[in-house]
């Protein structure tokens, strides 16, 4: 398995790309991941809900290669504010990958809700999330009545900053990518034989017209990944996080402080611990 180095910008504080014996390894391991989930669910097979994205295409590449095309089952969902390029593109992956897949438009259902509680719907991420529990919804619609799992898109980058909707694009059986960064996802992209184009997309969680990832978040996904290795998953300091990379002491500010506002994101809902247990 050949590495594609230009996955990789030139201005990159820190390479996490794998080796290649681990990058097979990692191919490897996930595959049969997705194998057992499966398996242990007694299931015929996946859904995926396909945005055009770098994440849900190696997804959909890595559960093709663990199940078969005939047995993983793509959804595009456009809404309004989904640009025709990305759904245009979540359809060239499904028929790149030769999988079954189904274009349904969410529109009609987001307005149901935006009609039912109209005071909202000036609110941007109120509505934007609706529109990506509706997606989460309509992935276990089609997974409860085919027998099937449904796959998730999303990375370590993502989980560690909240960069996700609860009970939207995380309500899934399982995240196969769930344990790489985004360049790391990148890799195995370009492993997969995935187009350059998609590999090297800006990533973007279309709630809303013109959002992408990194100018939400206030920085780059290759300075994200860089800080989130070496201080909240590493054991740098600040000080020696920000001498290392060479970033602004505020970037790491701010990566520490996605972490800590979306912890509630990454555990159980609480309930109180009662004096009689």
């Amino acid at each position: 398995m050949s590495q594609d180095t230009s996955v990789l910008s030139d201005t990159a504080p820190l390479d996490l790309r794998l080796s290649e014996e681990e990058l097979e390894a990692t191919r490897e391991h996930i595959v049969s991941f997705v194998q057992g989930v499966v398996d242990d669910a007694d299931a015929e097979g996946a859904v995926i809900g396909l945005s055009g994205g770098i994440d849900s295409t190696t997804t959909a590449a890595v559960a093709v290669e663990a199940l078969g095309a005939d047995r993983v089952h793509g959804l595009v969902m456009p809404s309004e504010v989904n640009t025709d390029e990305n759904m245009s593109d979540a359809e060239r992956v499904a028929e790149r990958l030769e999988i079954e897949y189904d274009v349904v438009d969410i529109n009609p259902i987001a307005e149901a809700f935006f009609e039912a509680y109209p005071s909202a719907t000036e609110n941007r991420m109120a509505t934007g999330n609706v529109r990506v529990r509706v997606r989460g919804v309509l992935n276990y619609f089609v997974a409860n009545h085919e027998n099937r799992i449904v796959l998730g898109t999303g990375n370590r980058s993502e989980a560690l900053t909240g960069y996700f909707t609860k009970y939207g694009d995380q309500a899934v059986d399982c995240n196969p990518i769930g344990g790489l960064y985004k360049q790391q996802v990148r890799q195995l992209a370009a492993a997969l034989g995935l187009p350059r184009d998609l590999v090297m997309k800006t990533p973007s969680a279309e709630m809303w017209l013109g959002q992408t990832d990194e100018e939400e978040m206030g920085l780059d996904y290759d300075t994200l990944d860089a800080v989130l290795a070496l201080h909240v998953d590493g054991p740098l300091s600040k000080a020696a996080t920000v001498r290392e990379l060479g970033v602004e002491p505020a970037h790491v500010d701010r990566v520490v402080d996605l972490y800590e506002r979306s912890a509630h994101k990454r555990r159980m809902p609480p309930a109180p611990e009662l004096p009689w247990r």
